[in-house]
């Protein structure tokens, strides 16, 4: 069989409703990003997004329920977390059997000391803190005495912040992989992410130049099902990060949506056959976490306007599906990810409207079987296609 070609492109922290064990991970049972973001700006108009069935999923303000030409729904997770790399996995088919852990009380003193040996830092903060805030509560005390601000959140994440000023970005990369090799059995963190900064206090700023180092996902994914047919797997953004490589052929920056929307659009126009895996970040990074409606409904509208720029670039042999790995409602009462369902729209030319709800490995199952003719009933998983 010839391979043919899809694209999935997830956009970051765009929930649509709570899970039923939602609470259990500290959110509110009515946690709805998009329904809720919707309300806060006063309705949302998006176009393209609306024409492919997205006010069809959940009743979202602004955007009518219009039925097709797509596949739409909401999909779940199997397994525990509501954070980027779990949600990830599971799209792929990979499901964790244990939550990644967490540290809402900082890293243990056995820990700190073990990534100081390392990593040849010092360390100030060792709690959880929001990324923007952090390096104004502390990047003063990091330039005066060179400490590294080590800090988490309610995520299964270590972050480590540096003014390049005081650590370089090559050196700053080199630390942070040396903790990802400690960071492992029962401290096996989801991601060791560095994080950059620059500027002077009162306007510190984080640069482009973050790298996340996942650990390794704990079993086989759709990813390598596809590289074991012959199929390429471009991964735009973080998604190689975030599956620590494993599955991924070639890796393409996007540290931003702007760049990550151009580098789509180009692979749209370039390759043959395979897959184009991306992910959005600004959603959840930029907007999502500092409860931003107005900056996260922006982007939301940059990112309608590329999927109309995509589509005209599908060929009758292509699917694209639009879909999301956790919430991060901006009414909730904390800035962190809220445990929710993604949303699924998927088309390709000739393509019938008509609902599925399912599982978030659905996505991979899916894309497997329109590429190669393949499954894998070894993984979790039913096409929609």
């Amino acid at each position: 069989m010839r391979l043919r070609r899809a694209a999935v492109v997830v956009l970051d922290a765009c929930g649509v409703g709570a899970l039923p064990d939602a609470k259990a991970y500290g959110d509110d049972a009515g946690s709805n990003t998009l329904g809720h973001l919707a309300a806060l700006v006063g309705g949302m108009e998006l176009p393209t997004l609306e024409r492919l069935g997205l006010g069809s999923i959940v009743p979202i303000d602004g955007v009518a329920p219009v039925a097709g030409p797509a596949v739409y729904g909401r999909l779940r997770p199997l397994g525990p977390g509501k954070e980027s790399t779990t949600g990830h996995w599971e799209l792929m088919g990979v499901v964790p059997a244990a939550p990644l852990p967490t540290y809402p009380d900082g890293f243990p003193g056995d820990v700190v000391r073990a990534l100081e040996e390392a990593t040849g830092l010092r360390f100030c903060c060792n709690r959880p803190y929001s990324g923007t805030e952090v390096i104004e509560a502390y990047g003063a005390h990091h330039l005066e005495t060179g400490e590294a601000i080590l800090y988490t959140s309610a995520d299964s994440v270590l972050q480590i912040a540096c003014h390049v000023d005081r650590v370089s970005e090559p050196a700053l990369y080199a630390a942070c992989s040396a903790a990802r090799e400690v960071m492992t059995g029962p401290h096996a963190v989801g991601r060791v992410i560095a994080r950059p900064f620059e500027g002077v206090p009162g306007a510190f700023r984080r640069r482009e130049g973050r790298r996340d180092y996942a650990v390794l996902p704990p079993g086989r994914s759709y990813l390598q099902e596809l590289q074991a047919a012959g199929a390429v797997v471009h991964g735009v953004g973080k998604i190689h990060d975030l599956f620590a490589g494993v599955g991924v052929d070639v890796k393409h920056a996007g540290a931003t949506n702007a760049a990550g929307i151009a580098v789509t659009g180009r692979l749209l126009d370039e390759v043959e056959s395979g897959l184009i895996f991306v992910n959005l970040v600004e959603t959840d990074q930029v907007y999502g976490h500092r409860h931003d409606a107005d900056g996260f409904y922006r982007a939301l509208v940059e990112i309608d306007a590329a999927v109309a720029s995509w589509l005209p670039l599908l060929r009758p042999d292509d699917l694209l599906v639009l879909t999301a790995d956790h919430g991060v409602d901006p009414t909730a009462p904390h800035t962190d990810h809220t445990r929710e369902y993604a949303p699924l729209l998927a088309v390709w030319p000739g393509c019938d409207a008509r609902r599925h709800d399912g599982l978030l490995a659905d996505v991979g199952a899916s894309v497997l079987h329109w590429i190669t003719g393949r499954s894998a009933p070894e993984l979790p998983g039913e096409p929609f296609v």
